[in-house]
């Protein structure tokens, strides 16, 4: 019997788009209003915009027309009040402050590509939004940090606690999932890479260092560099030699580094005796192979791997399910079944990047170092994910550790 077994972490592959248009779904507001449609600058914008920043607007777009349906408004051009009343409703329905911006961000962008007067400018909008942030706050919630030994002061000579990358690492097995999992988490952790810049890592773009034994690998594109101008970040020999692996277990000699592993489990079978023809009643439907016997077949498991990068959805769900696997094969032994279940909570996709991080800060790098090695062009992100380091060792933090 065969046991078709995919991992829940590889299951998605949208196509580019996550199948929204943002063409459709003006042409469909277009159905119900009298608006005008530029169709060369709604592609223009397409064509000059990442896939998704496409897809989320596309998708606040379709938000924003249900909203108003359903409440009787004509979706375009939409007024101050329409814009005031929705961020509400959504701020009552749990939206965070970030994400209500964001809303704001696309009814303006969608009133700008149609040439129609911006809603959200007018003061009404801006004062219920600094009243949803004023009683909410504006901070978003961080990712849980994945570093390299975990929570640790000294990165040097602290010996690895509580969830850490050296001990998912190690518990990576040696069949192919396992292998691909290294070195995704390797390279993931070297290069504090984004989800969406980490599957598009290919075999190429893996290139030689002065260091025989370490590489580089050649960032053509990401969030802070739309235009492609190109970044470079280090590869340690640890991920390289996680890299070797994976690529020669599954035969990957070009195109995407990163993909997806179907896993076909097939039950063992003992062996079967044949049955003798004048055993076989008149009742029974005559089949031959009735009369032979069968032979034991082991239980095996069988691998495919796929031609397509994984998904940036994806990360997130392969780091859980590598630290739900450490766990289970007692490499976190530090921690209980509730403390795992509570941290896995607030890891996501950016958990390397932040780990990496707060890892260079507790290495004493400044934050001109930590902006060059994760590419940032604003102090911005870096101060924040350092901030509760930065809050330990500061002076309080220094003083209360000498007075106990």
């Amino acid at each position: 019997m065969e046991e078709a077994v995919t991992p829940p972490a590889d299951a998605l592959a949208l196509p580019e788009n996550g199948g929204r248009d943002l063409a459709l779904e003006v042409t469909k507001l277009q159905c119900r209003t009298s608006i005008t449609v530029n169709a060369e600058l709604i592609a223009a914008y397409q064509a000059a915009s990442s896939p998704h920043s496409i897809r989320a607007l596309a998708s606040d777009l379709e938000a924003f027309d249900r909203w108003c349906r359903r409440h009787g408004h004509i979706t375009l051009p939409a007024t101050p009040e329409m814009v005031a009343s929705y961020l509400d409703e959504r701020a009552g329905q749990g939206g965070k402050p970030a994400s209500l911006g964001r809303y704001k961000a696309s009814i303006a962008k969608i009133h700008q590509l149609l040439d129609l007067k911006d809603p959200t400018q007018a003061e009404l909008v801006k004062l219920r939004l600094r009243a949803i942030r004023r009683e909410r706050g504006s901070a978003q919630a961080q990712a849980r940090p994945l570093r390299f030994k975990g929570p640790v002061r000294d990165v040097e000579r602290d010996k690895p606690r509580g969830i850490n990358v050296r001990a998912l690492l190690e518990a990576c097995g040696d069949d192919l999932p396992g292998l691909r999992d290294r070195a995704l988490l390797s390279v993931a952790y070297d290069t504090g890479l984004r989800a969406s810049e980490l599957v598009a890592v290919e075999v190429d773009h893996v290139i030689d260092a002065l260091d025989p034994e370490a590489r580089l690998l050649a960032v053509h594109r990401s969030k802070g560099d739309p235009e492609g101008q190109g970044a470079t970040a280090y590869l340690s020999p640890r991920s390289v030699r996680a890299i070797a692996a994976w690529t020669e277990a599954a035969g990957i000699a070009g195109g995407p580094l990163f993909r997806r592993v179907q896993v076909r489990r097939y039950k063992a079978r003992p062996a079967v005796k044949g049955r003798p023809i004048d055993s076989i009643s008149s009742r029974e439907k005559w089949d031959l192979r009735k009369t032979l016997p069968k032979p034991a077949v082991p239980a095996r498991v069988e691998y495919d791997v796929g031609a397509a990068a994984l998904h940036p959805g994806s990360i997130g769900a392969i780091w859980r399910a590598i630290i739900q696997r450490a766990f289970d094969r007692g490499a976190l032994q530090d921690l209980t079944k509730d403390d795992v279940a509570r941290l896995l909570k607030g890891v996501s996709a950016h958990s390397t990047r932040v780990g990496l991080n707060q890892d260079l800060f507790a290495a004493g790098e400044d934050l001109a170092g930590i902006m060059d090695a994760l590419r940032w062009k604003s102090p911005r992100m870096p101060l924040i994910y350092n901030r509760n380091l930065a809050a330990e060792a500061g002076a309080a933090g220094r003083l209360m550790a000498k007075i106990g």
